[in-house]
């Protein structure tokens, strides 16, 4: 089984040419990358991706930059009545979105469709967005997101070629409160929020499965991220998971075992050289997104469910989990 570098000091992503810095190429325990990218005209994938959960709800908020494209995105999901409200508004070539090169920074995303606030110091977080017609109601949704001090995350560079490569921080079991307002309602949100930010150059035909879940497990707090598919064959993956803030990097591939032809029967997530991640997850809900715009295809199976087993910490402790809400998907993309 490999052993991944682990990096300890700020580092840039590219050099000078906008191609991999070899030196880049590793996982830390805290954002450490400024993904610097340059060049290569429609490849470039820029995105912050930020999911709230609670035992009951689930709201996403998303801006991406595709290069040719700007996105924003949000959803919220109903856990009891599976009530599923989901926006999207695409600016073509994204004049208007600007993404900063690391974790930290303002982005402000303006529509009379759809306005979304991204707001990170580094150690707190405030997430806004509001759309007049979300469903046929108003939305405003209102969240504050709070990094405890020393909490640590998933940060890799994954390297398909000098070329082609990612930066992922997988920042999970944020603690986080807000409110959504759906028209007259008001929906209360006290629970965890997990940030996905990517910047790299992608091939057109990209394929992943992730799966990521945050919640109190037996007095301790957890926060799970597994991904397989897009990182194989790299020498790097994205798999790992904290507990009570502290990260183990699990350096062991996975296996997703799931039905494609029904993705909600249960799922097995499972460390392909050992057992220090043994999951099942029984999906509840499927969230479907496909676009076919000629040259740019996308499908990702998003199945919100709960996960249970258990994961094996870097000190040897074994941490049972137990019906932790999460999601688990798989996305097939031209782009």
């Amino acid at each position: 089984m490999k052993t991944e570098p682990e990096l300890h000091a700020p580092i840039l992503l590219c050099d000078e040419h906008g191609r991999l810095n070899p030196d880049a190429v590793g996982w830390s325990r805290r954002p450490l990358h400024r993904c610097n990218l340059r060049g290569h005209w429609l490849r470039k994938k820029r995105w912050n991706y930020w999911a709230i959960t609670t035992d009951t709800h689930l709201f996403s908020l998303t801006l991406t930059h595709l290069d040719y494209a700007a996105l924003a995105f949000a959803y919220f999901l109903d856990f009891a009545t599976h009530e599923f409200i989901e926006q999207t508004v695409l600016h073509p070539f994204g004049r208007r979105l600007v993404l900063p090169e690391g974790v930290e920074g303002d982005v402000l995303f303006e529509d009379p469709r759809l306005r979304m606030l991204m707001a990170d110091d580094g150690t707190n977080v405030r997430l806004v967005t509001e759309s007049p017609d979300f469903g046929g109601m108003s939305l405003e949704a209102s969240f504050t997101v709070i990094r405890p001090p020393g909490q640590e995350s998933v940060n890799v560079v994954i390297p398909w070629s000098r070329s082609r490569f990612q930066f992922t921080s997988k920042q999970e079991a944020l603690p986080a409160r807000g409110e959504v307002r759906l028209g007259d309602r008001r929906i209360p949100f006290d629970g965890f929020a997990c940030l996905d930010f990517g910047r790299g150059v992608w091939p057109y035909r990209g394929f992943w499965n992730w799966a990521a879940a945050s919640g109190v497990q037996g007095g301790r707090t957890v926060g799970l991220n597994l991904g397989g598919g897009w990182t194989d064959g790299t020498g790097m993956n994205e798999n790992g998971f904290v507990v009570d803030g502290r990260v183990t990097k699990v350096h062991d591939d996975l296996r997703f075992e799931y039905d494609p032809a029904d993705f909600m029967r249960p799922w097995r997530i499972r460390t392909r050289a050992t057992d220090q991640v043994d999951l099942l997850f029984e999906p509840f809900f499927e969230r479907v997104a496909k676009t076919d715009a000629l040259i740019v295809r996308s499908e990702v199976h998003q199945m919100i469910g709960r996960f249970s087993g258990s994961v094996t910490t870097v000190d040897g402790e074994r941490i049972a989990i137990d019906r932790m809400v999460g999601w688990a998907e798989e996305h097939r993309a031209r782009w």
